[in-house]
């Protein structure tokens, strides 16, 4: 049987990396005659690739799925949701969030989930400085911007920068609502029709795997682990690879839907997309 080539974006992040882990080995997910390659990318490029169209499957920010949601279907797997943590903000100093509404902040990318709920809980004119995610931290040490945004694993590591944070949006968004925080998801093309099926039943095996055989697809993720310890790594990848990455079930959507919907209703994004889950 000939096999398909697939083009598979995902972050160079130890969390999307574990994911993928059983598609990287041998012995590992049955493909059902489908090849991954898979495209290492920081989330603001995938998304301004899935906007181009230049990916069959790739994580995006859910923030950027209404310009892309006519193109692409969300799969049920492969979500990252933080349950009452997320991206903080981070400055030298502590102050309150009538401050920071002042501050020039560093954003990963405009049309990260990050940035969007910052925006959510600030306002739409904050002051925004956007930089590569692996820059922020140096760039509020040395004084460049009052606060930095952080998303990925600088969730965990930002007190080595002496840095304090003063707003987790995962906390907020749970008081708020009682529901996990959206960030990542995955998402198909929609010119792929009855196997975009096929192709998530795959892709959700794959997390199976890797949650099945733990230890040996933390250590596969070290690779993507910028430095990060195993012990590190492995609790970074227990926040964001869990039930709710395997099915993001009713919670899940429900999650989505109220994000995108309270940022359409404040004129964050120029239209609500149904989701249609695959």
């Amino acid at each position: 049987m000939e096999k398909k080539l697939l083009t598979l974006g995902h972050s160079p992040d130890p969390d999307d990396a574990f994911m993928f882990y059983g598609l990287n080995i041998e012995n590992g997910v049955d493909t059902n005659g489908f090849v991954f390659e898979q495209i290492l990318k920081d989330i603001q490029t995938l998304n301004e690739m899935a906007i181009d169209e230049k990916l069959d499957i790739t994580a995006i920010s859910l923030a950027a799925y209404p310009t892309i949601s006519d193109k692409y279907a969300i799969l049920s797997s492969g979500a990252s949701m933080g349950y009452k943590y997320g991206p903080l903000v981070v400055a030298k100093e502590k102050f309150g969030l009538d401050e920071l509404k002042k501050k020039l902040i560093a954003v990963p990318g405009k049309l990260t989930s990050a940035y969007l709920e910052l925006r959510l809980l600030l306002g739409k004119d904050i002051a925004v400085e956007v930089m590569p995610f692996d820059e922020i931290f140096d760039a509020v040490v040395s004084g460049d911007v009052d606060a930095g945004l952080i998303i990925h694993e600088g969730q965990l590591t930002y007190s080595n920068y002496n840095l304090k944070k003063i707003i987790d949006l995962g906390e907020w968004w749970f008081e708020k609502t009682q529901l996990p925080l959206p960030l990542g998801v995955n998402a198909i093309h929609r010119k792929f029709g009855e196997d975009m099926k096929k192709i998530s039943k795959i892709l959700k095996n794959s997390i199976l795997f890797s949650l099945n055989h733990r230890d040996e697809a933390v250590e596969y993720a070290l690779n993507f682990a910028r430095g990060m310890d195993k012990g590190l790594a492995d609790k970074f990848v227990g926040m964001y690879v869990n039930d709710l990455t395997v099915d993001m079930g009713e919670n899940g959507l429900r999650a989505c839907k109220l994000l995108l919907s309270e940022a359409y209703d404040k004129g964050l994004i120029d239209k609500l997309p149904e989701i249609d889950l695959v």
